[in-house]
């Protein structure tokens, strides 16, 4: 039976008061960017800091004494994991969770301390759900599936209602995809209210499963992606079949995409998104094109990004829009010389992050030495008259192509 509008509003009333009413607001800033009027759908707000506790606690609460009693199983790369193992210890249900071997440490820690019992197998998704479903067949536990449940579906699809209760005019809605729970779910209840809104699907270039099954073409995938939540191989069959009803397209976005709207979040609206959070923004930023003019929402479905990974998102950020700036300096190995350089770089206005003294590892001329710095600088032209400040002083200067606006 086709998943309807009737099924989500009744996922709403079971789930009510238990999962945050997240805020849905328009971001000007954004906005302005792109475009077209943004509205960011916040459901990193979340208490697991994910949007799945939706569809988790839709499919806990409708199971039996029994099944409660045996406990449930749950195959995730982490968002889904915490939704289940949050929400079944309220429930007093036992949890197992599978979860790929290198999930990041951030959400298989945060699934343990919910409780759960976590195994770590396979390389991928799709590994460990093979390995999920056998376990569950020898324990006797219920699965709840990621996506690939009517009662999930309808549990994710309680964010439309919340998106258009909250901003009625949209006229497009940008939902990230990996199995595809969340967007059939919304798909059904914003057509079914909205029948002219468009729904748009973001996946990683990486990982478009969707995309090729909707093309009836084999994917090629990547060996990881940032947004590892959405790495999926194959979607699922209940929700392909929604997505091909009522979506009207599915985008793709890169990896360089992905960081620079994680970087654009967390700079502009002062909110982390993990990569398949970004996605969406990504989508939009990389597509602009295509929504010109229109009101979009944005679902930033989630917020688990490892603090590391975060760390070195913002430094290739810096990076990229020429705040983080490394020059290479050739200097007679004399002394005073390195003074005048950097007195010089002073006088520029930068300020020196690091600095490696090279005498070894070139071919310049053994009176020569090389020097690289890296500065912290107000962006590209400040970067250039830095090196200008410096060539000025008598010392040849290369500026790393890295912090270049046009490198690859």
């Amino acid at each position: 039976m086709a998943l309807t509008l009737d099924d989500v509003r009744a996922a709403a009333r079971v789930i009510e008061g238990q999962v945050v009413v997240t805020p849905c607001l328009q971001s000007r800033t954004l906005s302005a960017i792109v475009g077209a009027e943004v509205w960011l759908k916040f459901e990193n707000h979340q208490f697991t800091a994910s949007f799945k506790e939706r569809g988790a606690l839709a499919k806990l609460a409708s199971l039996d004494a029994d099944q409660r009693a045996a406990g449930v199983i749950a195959v995730s790369a982490g968002n889904h994991a915490q939704g289940v193992a949050f929400h079944a210890r309220r429930l007093g249900i036992p949890a197992v969770i599978v979860m790929p071997r290198h999930t990041p440490h951030v959400k298989v820690e945060h699934t343990r301390v919910h409780g759960a019992e976590v195994i770590l197998v396979g390389d991928d998704f799709d590994e460990a759900k093979a390995q999920a479903l056998r376990i569950a067949g020898e324990r006797r536990l219920t699965l709840v599936h990621p996506y690939d449940d009517p009662l999930v579906m309808a549990g994710q699809g309680t964010i439309a209602l919340e998106m258009l209760a909250a901003a009625p005019a949209l006229d497009t809605l940008v939902v990230p995809v990996g199995g595809g729970g969340m967007i059939a779910g919304i798909a059904t209840a914003a057509r079914a209210l909205r029948p002219d809104i468009e729904i748009i699907g973001a996946e990683a270039e990486r990982f478009p499963s969707m995309r090729y099954a909707l093309d009836g073409s084999t994917p090629v995938f990547g060996p990881s992606t940032l947004a590892e939540g959405i790495a999926v191989k194959v979607p699922g069959v209940l929700t392909l079949e929604v997505v091909r009803r009522l979506v009207s397209d599915i985008l793709l976005v890169g990896e360089g995409d992905i960081e620079r709207a994680i970087l654009l979040l967390l700079e502009i609206e002062k909110t982390v998104a993990e990569g398949a959070g970004a996605v969406g923004l990504a989508t939009l930023m990389r597509h602009r094109e295509r929504f010109t003019g229109r009101r979009v929402g944005i679902v930033i479905c989630g917020g688990n990004i490892d603090p590391l990974t975060l760390a070195d998102v913002i430094q290739r950020g810096m990076v990229r829009t020429g705040r983080l700036a490394r020059l290479t300096v050739r200097l007679r190995d004399l002394p005073g010389s390195l003074a005048r350089v950097t007195a010089a770089i002073g006088e520029a206005n930068a300020n020196i992050e690091e600095v490696h003294h090279q005498r070894a590892f070139t071919n310049l001329p053994l009176q020569d030495a090389e020097v690289q710095f890296v500065l912290e600088t107000r962006g590209f032209e400040h970067a250039r008259q830095v090196a200008a400040t410096i060539e000025a002083a008598g010392f040849p200067v290369d500026l790393d192509s890295a912090g270049q606006p046009d490198a690859p």
